[in-house]
C-alpha cells in the first residue's frame, strides 16, 4: 500500500469520523497528499495532525459542497497548495428521510439530491481541468442501498441510483481526455454511528450487543461486517494506477451481503 499512491494528491469531500476519515487516512498511507473537505473546520484539523503524523501534507479547507462559491474555493485553495491534483473522492453524503416515498416531503428529497448527486457533479466539473492533467481519477462513495428496495428507503435509493448514473455518464464524457469515474458501494461500515446503533437495539432487545451483530453477519457471506479502513482501501485501489483501465464501474463492497 505505501507507494500506490505516493506523490499523488487526493482531494476528500465529507471528512468526518467515520469513512471519510478512513479514506484520507489511507490515501496518506499508500504515499498521497491530501486536501480535506468538509464543513466542520475542527474535525478535518484532527484528521490533518493524522495525515501529518504518517510524513504526508494535509491542506484543510472548510467547505459547503452545496454552494458555488464555497465548492470553487475548494478547488482553488487545492490548486493553490499542490498545483494538481490527481484524484477526487467525492464521499459527501445526506440521508434523505427514511420513510414510504408517497409520504416523503419532496422538499426533504430534493435537499437529499443536492448534497448526493448534484454537489458531486458541482465538485467533478471543478477539478475536471486538473484531473485531465493530471491523468486523474474520480471515485463516487455510492451505498448498498443500490442493491435493495426495502421500503422507507426510496427517497435514498432514488439519489444514490442517480448518483451511480452521473458515474456512469461521467465515465463516457471524461474518459476521452483520459480520467477515470468509478463508484464504491458500501454495504454495513463497522464504525462508531453503526456501534451505538446496534447497542441502542441490544438495549431495546434486553440481549448484548454481540447479538445483534452475530445475527447480522449470520447473513453475509464472510460472517462479518466490513470496517472503514476496507474500504478505504478499495478507494485507494481505484485512485492508483492499478485500476489504469478501470472507468465507469461500481465495486461493492460488502462482505457478500449482496452479489452484483
Amino acid at each position: 500500500m505505501t507507494d500506490l499512491l505516493r506523490d499523488k494528491v487526493v482531494v476528500v469531500s465529507g471528512v468526518g469520523p467515520g469513512l471519510g476519515r478512513s479514506i484520507a487516512i489511507r490515501c496518506a498511507a499508500a504515499g498521497a497528499d491530501v486536501v480535506l473537505a468538509a464543513r466542520t473546520e475542527s474535525r478535518l484539523a484532527e484528521v490533518a495532525k493524522e495525515v501529518d503524523a504518517l510524513g504526508r501534507r494535509a491542506v484543510t479547507v472548510p467547505t459547503d459542497i452545496t454552494d458555488d462559491a464555497s465548492a470553487a474555493n475548494l478547488t482553488e485553495s487545492a490548486l493553490k497548495a499542490f498545483g494538481r491534483v490527481d484524484a477526487l473522492v467525492n464521499n459527501a453524503f445526506a440521508i434523505p428521510p427514511i420513510m414510504d416515498l408517497a409520504d416523503v416531503d419532496l422538499a426533504d428529497v430534493r435537499a437529499g439530491f443536492e448534497t448526493n448527486v448534484l454537489a458531486a457533479l458541482r465538485l467533478t466539473r471543478l477539478f475536471t481541468p486538473s484531473l485531465a492533467e493530471s491523468g486523474g481519477s474520480v471515485v463516487m462513495i455510492n451505498s448498498a442501498v443500490l442493491r435493495h428496495s426495502r421500503r422507507t428507503f426510496g427517497a435514498y435509493k432514488m439519489a444514490k441510483a442517480s448518483l451511480l448514473a452521473l458515474a456512469q455518464s461521467l465515465a463516457s464524457e471524461l474518459g476521452p481526455r483520459g480520467i477515470r469515474v468509478n463508484s464504491v458501494a458500501p454495504g454495513y461500515i463497522w464504525a462508531d454511528s453503526l456501534k451505538w446503533y446496534f447497542a441502542y437495539l441490544a438495549k431495546e432487545r434486553g440481549v448484548p450487543p454481540e447479538q445483534v451483530y452475530a445475527e447480522t453477519a449470520e447473513t453475509i457471506d464472510l460472517r462479518r461486517l466490513p470496517e472503514p479502513d476496507e474500504i478505504a482501501d478499495t478507494v485507494v485501489f481505484l485512485a492508483s494506477s492499478l485500476a489504469r483501465c478501470v472507468t465507469g464501474q461500481c465495486l461493492d463492497v460488502n462482505a457478500g451481503e449482496y452479489h452484483h
